[in-house]
């Protein structure tokens, strides 16, 4: 049986590394101000931005901030490096492993799962509904109906693909069971057959297979290696005409060259798309200009009431962690 480590005593060094995007040092500054008394919390918007707190850090504490091998190699006394999201692709996880620094993200906290699920949601209604084109035909006096008519559809009735079934995965479903739709999911594996009923009896299908299946396909998965461009101009082919693609999870899921080309031809019904690659996008991201887009600057995750639990979940792991209790959430082993 192996020992807990002893709690902290003295004081540790806590670089907290809010990206602009995020709200930068004001986010920084809230979440500072929820440490343990025995954490000196350094506010930066990049990890680089105060070497000598770098370099003095036990801690890393990241809101979408980067965090090379080369911040890591900087700092000889990092214990831990805590991402206050889901996601942890902002992070050098092999190099960390490589030195034996553990990375957390907040994924069993369920933090953000409300407000990702009804934004995940709030896209695939537009899209349906037709509202982006619906209000600027309006405020241009311009009474679009007879238009829009052909285009307009519902959510009953309509299968939903969801990538991924973790704790977003979930919630998402359980809102497409209240909307009468069919829920199919895919992953590394099944889930467990209750899981599954209480989801309206949701089916677990190859990635291939739920493409050629869905009317609507939103993606919950996080962003590694092998989910980068998981869907490629290849996958996005298999995909309906009349489908619509959703992704509140990773911008660098989706090839985006190629979903703006498939908008483009007509080879899908359109896109919601709360997430880009790079944040925040270029002026030459085509899909700024594709046709029965609905597009949100990364929102999903950042209501007043997600972004406090986001920083209570990853303050709460540091505190376990100078407490000497296990970690949660390692994404290093």
């Amino acid at each position: 049986m192996t020992a807990e480590p002893a709690p902290t005593t003295t004081m540790k060094n806590v670089l907290a590394v809010i990206s602009p995007h995020v709200g930068g040092r004001t986010a920084g500054a809230a979440l500072a101000g929820v440490f343990p008394g025995r954490a000196r919390v350094t506010v930066v918007e990049t990890a680089d931005e105060d070497p000598a707190a770098l370099r003095a850090a036990h801690i890393i504490i990241t809101g979408l901030g980067p965090v090379t091998a080369e911040h890591l190699a900087a700092a000889p006394d990092l214990e831990l490096v805590q991402c206050a999201s889901h996601g942890f692709d902002y992070v050098d996880v092999a190099a960390a492993r490589d030195r034996g620094i553990p990375v957390c993200s907040i994924g069993s906290s369920g933090a953000e799962k409300q407000n990702v699920a009804e934004q995940t949601f709030a896209l695939m209604l537009a899209l349906a509904k037709q509202l982006v084109p619906a209000h600027t035909a309006l405020v241009e006096a311009d009474w679009a109906l007879p238009r829009l008519q052909r285009s307009l559809t519902e959510l009953s009735g309509k299968t939903l693909g969801i990538v991924g079934l973790g704790h977003i995965g979930e919630e998402v479903a359980r809102r497409a069971v209240a909307f009468d739709m069919t829920v199919v999911y895919t992953g590394p594996r099944p889930a467990a057959p209750e899981t599954e009923a209480r989801l309206g009896g949701a089916r677990h299908l190859s990635l291939d297979e739920l493409l050629r299946t869905s009317d609507y396909v939103t993606l919950h998965a996080p962003l590694t290696e092998a989910t980068r461009h998981l869907l490629d101009a290849e996958r996005l082919a298999l995909l309906k005409p009349t489908a619509f693609v959703v992704n509140t999870a990773r911008g660098a899921l989706i090839d985006q060259d190629a979903l703006a080309d498939a908008l483009a031809a007509g080879a899908l019904a359109g896109a919601g798309i709360d997430v880009f690659d790079p944040e925040p996008p270029t002026a030459a991201l085509r899909l700024l200009k594709a046709p029965n887009v609905v597009l949100s600057p990364h929102v999903a995750g950042v209501t007043r009431e997600t972004l406090v639990r986001i920083a209570l979940a990853a303050v709460e792991n540091v505190a376990d962690h100078l407490a000497g209790k296990p970690l949660r959430d390692v994404v290093t082993t």
